[in-house]
């Protein structure tokens, strides 16, 4: 608010006005009664009218005036929220998105910065305004009636109190109800996002079940907020029937001994309203700004949490890449007492492909999740060129790097938004080219609109292997200095994977390519080998020298060719059915139509 406080001053100085002209209505029923009706003084009539009438006009062109300023301010701190926090949880750690739902975060992001606008826009009107304009009207009933003030006093006193302790006790309720929304937000977006999955398993009827019982959830923490929020209303629609009981006994009483005037209790209770609307607005607002800051509860734990790049400033600038990649001694591990990575040496050399292969959880990807920065070693380091990763900066190394990983992103744009995405400044020829290389351009002239299809949510209206090859094409855009490539040509058939080979073979050149392949028929031109297992290097080489070492890389080399040879040499023969086995763990046949 402090960054606006200019536009919130003027609308301070517009709400002054706006208060203030609005006691000369009030104001002038003493004159009107007491003056004009009683006296006779009938010269007095036409210029009450016309001060009335220029306040109602002012009170108005005020009102409007401040509506704009308060309003689009709010609107702005709204839009400069959402772009903070947009802007800060891009920079979390990629773990953060592990285990939190894209709904929750869409929540916190859209819904709860809405919160300001109640805050900002109606809250710090109603709040100051109604401090402001119930100041100006006690002054005036105490002048006009002390002891009748002072009763009346005791009880809009006590009406505080019980809304202080109402909205103590609403807090907590709106701050749970938003929890509880932004959770079912993510559910449903998962649902929707997975409908496939859902309607192929027939658990429609489960996910209902689910979305039932949040909604249900939802629904109760929304009616107990219903029932604080109607308690308070309720509270100060008694404690206003309480002071116009007060009023007609004390004022009747004050009339008929002659201590008042007639005008001036009129004017009194004209006064008493305009002391106990504030209040009861302020109620209503309480209840708004109880969830506005429910909400900002929930953004500042997230506005808390460190991002990856909090220390960018006092980082190196990386300079020149050559690509030279060196692990020395790195542990790693999600949680405490559970590695994943133990004691990991390797160097991948400028230019050179180095492979990882090993069974399933034995590391690979978390490696090549080291090597793309999206975490940090527990100890030893990561070097990159001599220079310890974690002392440069971020940005600058990641400009280097180019990613084709086995679940392939594409967003709801055209084929060729989605190839630029790496660098959106690439002309549509060299979009082209790229495509070529990846074997992606003969499928995408086959579209009717070329590279201005739209591929849709995901990229659903791709197959698996389109979606693949733009990705490659993608990440060719990027001319990277570093390549990973997780399981990059899973989703392709054999003639598909057969001709982007030596597109890869191209693009490798120079470059420092890390590359996680189960078919190891594709990776048998790789400079070094990693054999991975329970997080340690077992076995490192080139092809020929892991196999003729006879050790684990031979063991899953003849086995995987041994269930190929049966599954597609024998196609007739049950042999090859069953997934092998390797050291007593099942897993997934590399058939090379799924992975």
């Amino acid at each position: 608010m402090w960054a606006h406080r200019k536009q919130l001053g003027l609308g301070l100085v517009l709400m002054i006005v706006n208060r203030l002209s609005g006691f000369v209505l009030p104001g002038s029923s003493k004159w009107l009664i007491d003056e004009v009706i009683t006296n006779g003084r009938a010269e007095l009539l036409v210029p009450l009218a016309l001060a009335a009438g220029v306040a109602t006009v002012i009170q108005a062109a005020s009102a409007f005036a401040l509506s704009q300023v308060i309003s689009i301010s709010a609107q702005r701190l709204i839009m400069e929220m959402r772009k903070r926090v947009h802007d800060h949880v891009t920079r979390l750690p990629i773990r953060f998105f592990d285990s939190t739902r894209a709904g929750e975060l869409i929540s916190r992001i859209m819904s709860d910065a809405e919160g300001l606008r109640n805050l900002v826009g109606t809250g710090i009107v109603m709040l100051v305004g109604g401090v402001f304009t119930a100041i100006l009207a006690l002054g005036v009933l105490l002048y006009l009636n002390w002891q009748m003030t002072l009763v009346a006093l005791v009880l809009l006193g006590s009406f505080g109190l019980f809304m202080a302790r109402a909205f103590k006790q609403l807090r907590p309720i709106f701050r749970e109800r938003q929890k509880i929304r932004a959770d079912l937000t993510g559910r449903l977006g998962e649902t929707l996002g997975g409908i496939r999955l859902v309607k192929a398993y027939g658990a429609e009827g489960r996910e209902r079940g689910v979305f039932s019982a949040g909604v249900e959830n939802l629904f109760g923490r929304i009616a107990a907020s219903i029932t604080g929020i109607s308690k308070v209303t309720a509270g100060s629609t008694f404690v206003i029937g309480l002071v116009g009981a007060v009023m007609i006994w004390m004022g009747g009483t004050a009339v008929m001994s002659g201590s008042m005037t007639v005008g001036d209790l009129v004017m009194y209770v004209f006064f008493i309203g305009v002391l106990a609307m504030p209040i009861v607005q302020i109620a209503n607002v309480g209840t708004q700004v109880a969830d506005a800051f429910a909400g900002l509860d929930r953004i500042r734990e997230l506005l808390a949490m460190p991002t990856e790049d909090k220390d960018e400033d006092s980082r190196r600038p990386l300079g020149h890449v050559r690509g030279n990649i060196t692990f020395e001694d790195v542990h790693f591990s999600y949680e405490a007492g559970v590695p994943v990575l133990r004691g990991v040496s390797l160097e991948a050399k400028p230019g050179t492909t180095t492979a990882l292969v090993g069974s399933s959880g034995s590391g690979k990807s978390t490696l090549a999740s080291l090597v793309m920065a999206f975490d940090q070693p527990q100890s030893g380091r990561i070097l990159i060129d001599g220079k310890d990763l974690v002392t440069l900066k971020l940005k600058d190394y990641r400009a280097n790097l180019g990613i084709v990983l086995q679940e392939n992103f594409l967003f709801d744009g055209t084929v060729e938004e989605n190839i630029r995405f790496a660098r959106p400044e690439a002309t549509r020829k060299e979009v082209i080219r790229v495509s070529a290389i990846a074997n992606a351009d003969p499928f995408i002239c086959s579209f009717p609109d070329s590279y201005d299809a739209v591929v849709g949510e995901r990229g659903i209206k791709l197959s698996g292997g389109q979606r693949q090859r733009i990705a490659i094409a993608r990440a060719i855009l990027a001319n990277p200095r570093i390549l990973i490539l997780d399981e990059a040509t899973s989703s392709l058939d054999s003639e598909s994977e057969a001709l982007i080979q030596e597109g890869f073979k191209n693009l490798r050149q120079g470059r420092t390519a890390f590359v996680i392949a189960h078919r190891l028929s594709t990776i048998r031109s790789a400079d070094q080998i990693l054999v991975i297992e329970e997080g340690r290097i077992v076995e490192r080489g080139t092809h020929e020298e892991l196999y003729a070492l006879g050790g684990r890389y031979r063991e899953l080399y003849d086995q995987q060719y041994r269930f190929e040879r049966n599954r597609f040499v024998n196609p007739g023969e049950e042999v090859g059915t069953e997934a092998p086995v390797i050291s007593g763990i099942q897993s997934r046949p590399a058939s090379p139509w799924r992975d």
